[in-house]
């Protein structure tokens, strides 16, 4: 997966990889090469999301350091 792939298209990516798996009909190595490819996606959605996480926290901070709420606009 390069750089340039989103997080939405690395998280479709995903659930195709975990619907070939709980179909059941692939050999052995195929599955297993489709679990990797799977585990690998996952943590690279985590770690993405983490990030996220980390700079929305960073952009809620008030001038003292503290989380500031602000409801979002409809």
């Amino acid at each position: 997966m390069t750089m340039a792939t989103t997080f939405e298209a690395s998280l479709n990516e995903l659930e195709g990889i975990v619907k070939k798996l709980e179909e059941g009909d692939l050999p052995l190595e195929d599955s297993l090469k489709l679990f990797e490819d799977g585990v690998r996606l996952s943590r690279e959605c985590r770690e993405r999301l983490s990030a996220a996480e980390r700079r929305i926290e960073v952009l809620t901070r008030g001038p003292d350091g503290d989380i500031v709420v602000e409801p979002a606009a409809e």
